[in-house]
């Protein structure tokens, strides 16, 4: 009934569907800019920048996970960063999140991840409990900073395009 597969070239048109799903829910699809031809150059260009993994129930997509490693100096071990978890409305219950977190456990495992990391919005309740309820816990000392595609040009006083 379920299966989880990586993401392979092609599967631009259904990530970036699914992405706009999570957009709605989380109510900031005003922001999706993402495009199939990004998608597939950031998971599968060289060099790859993000992974992804696609459930699917009975042979229909259903969610996916997508992740990056990153590294802590403290550890001196890589981690892995959950950028999104995401499961269709209509296929929540059936044990699809939890299996496509656990997938991410066991890469992390693999890769000799120290850590797994992810943020989750103050006001979606039902995935912080998910979350707890797999052993996660808050960093409440901690608050995300973001630096946005103008102000990184604008810091950085190289020209566009520069490398």
């Amino acid at each position: 009934m379920l299966t989880i597969r990586d993401a392979v070239p092609g599967d631009g048109p259904l990530l970036l569907r699914l992405i706009r799903a999570l957009a709605d829910y989380e109510r900031l699809a005003d922001e999706v800019v993402a495009t199939e031809a990004a998608l597939e150059r950031a998971l599968f260009g060289r060099p790859a920048y993000a992974h992804a993994v696609i459930a699917e129930w009975e042979g229909s997509p259903a969610g996916f996970a997508l992740y990056f490693f990153n590294y802590s100096t403290f550890l001196a071990r890589p981690g892995l960063h959950l950028e999104d978890l995401f499961v269709l409305p209509e296929r929540r219950g059936l044990g699809i999140g939890k299996a496509l977190f656990v997938e991410l456990a066991r890469r992390a495992h693999r890769h000799g991840c120290g850590r797994m990391e992810w943020r989750v919005l103050e006001w979606n309740q039902p995935a912080i409990r998910f979350y707890e309820s797999q052993g996660g816990h808050c960093l409440g000392d901690w608050r995300t900073f973001r630096l946005n595609a103008p102000t990184i040009k604008a810091l950085s006083g190289l020209p566009e395009g520069s490398e």
